[in-house]
């Protein structure tokens, strides 16, 4: 009898499954504190860490992606935040336009940017965003395309190491510079913001919180077992000998640039989705979101958590971003250089990051069992 495929993809990983479980409980105990417990007590959690934590739970999503690029196809992209935003802004665009009459200036068809700044129509790229189906299509497509037009090109002409990263690193500021021009009719530097509700559910509700963090974890979810899936296929074990071997892969007869194209375009796919959760959760997009910066941040959070494990993704994306919630409040001045200190110390004694160290804890009770045999 053949195994069911969800225990296929989580068969011998124990750190995926204790740390998505213990994530399954955190959405659980905040959604029953927020929606069930009185706002006087102490149990009560506000919607503020509702979407805090809906936040953190894209930035994992948008982490995975990275590793699995990074980790497993060995290619380091400095710039993979621009899919996060595109992805993002794609998503942006629906919200805005469901806005309406509802601005400031209380037009039912131009956003309140494009009359301040004497729009006369709607510009031709913003048809069709008034329905939700359209702009969950683009958030997926807009990535994948660019993604496979870049990868194309980069991987074809056999761009490898330092100066693929150092492109699409380029690719990312050549986008942030395009979106902060007001004439690109998405808000310029301001960006897109002031949105009322989702699918026709108000954005402040509660229930519309919580459903975003229910939505955000399936998505993680969801986004993890198809990472697995590759990696534990046939498909898998050539990404990883492409990353190890690659022109003995070459030399074997499989076409390596359809492979890397490939999970590029995988890894786009999944920031865009990360990015498309993000912004009715924050409220806002803008154009730092391609900044080189925060791609630079993405690749501290996979290393911190250990690339190459997909889990240890989502443990950096938390543990940062978490310490980074505290830390920019209490200690502004300095957390970024504790950051970038973090990072050089992880890379120099940790490898493998966190992940790692929970790897060299259960090595030695291997060893006892087996001498215990």
């Amino acid at each position: 009898m053949r195994e069911p495929i969800i225990i296929k993809i989580f068969k011998n990983d124990k750190g995926g499954k204790i740390v998505l479980s213990s994530l399954l409980a955190l959405v659980i105990i905040i959604s029953v504190s927020n929606l069930f417990i009185p706002d006087g007590s102490i149990f009560h959690i506000s919607s503020f860490t509702v979407s805090l934590i809906g936040k953190y739970l894209a930035f994992a999503l948008l982490a995975l992606s990275l590793d699995l690029l990074w980790g497993y196809l060995g290619v380091l992209s400095l710039g993979h935040g621009a899919f996060f935003a595109l992805g993002g802004y794609a998503f942006a665009m629906y919200l805005t336009r469901q806005i309406g009459e509802r601005g400031v200036y209380a037009d039912p068809i131009l956003p309140d940017f494009m009359v301040f700044m004497n729009y006369k129509e709607l510009p031709w790229f913003w048809y069709g965003f008034d329905n939700p189906f359209f702009a969950v299509l683009l958030v997926i497509l807009v990535p994948a395309v660019l993604a496979f037009i870049f990868g194309f090109f980069a991987f074809k002409s056999k761009v490898n190491g330092v100066y693929l990263s150092i492109i699409t690193q380029a690719l990312t500021y050549a986008l942030m510079l395009a979106f902060f021009r007001n004439d690109m009719g998405l808000g310029g530097n301001n960006g897109l913001n002031d949105f009322k509700d989702i699918f026709g559910f108000d954005l402040q509700s509660r229930y519309t919180k919580i459903s975003l963090l229910i939505a955000s974890f399936t998505a993680l979810v969801l986004g993890y077992a198809l990472c697995r899936f590759i990696i534990n296929s046939k498909l898998g074990r050539i990404v990883v000998s492409i990353r190890d071997f690659e022109s003995r892969v070459g030399f074997l007869g499989y076409r390596v640039v359809s492979y890397k194209i490939f999970i590029f375009i995988i890894s786009a796919v999944l920031a865009g989705v990360a990015g498309a959760l993000y912004v009715p959760q924050v409220g806002i997009i803008n154009p730092n979101l391609f900044a080189p910066l925060f791609s630079i941040e993405l690749v501290i959070w996979v290393a911190i958590g250990g690339r190459g494990t997909l889990y240890g993704a989502i443990i950096g994306a938390f543990a940062v971003n978490f310490a980074s919630t505290y830390f920019t409040s209490a200690l502004a001045e300095v957390w970024l250089y504790a950051l970038g200190g973090l990072f050089v110390l992880i890379t120099l004694f940790l490898p493998k990051g966190i992940a790692g160290i929970f790897a060299k804890i259960k090595m030695p009770n291997i060893k006892k069992i087996r001498l215990a045999k």
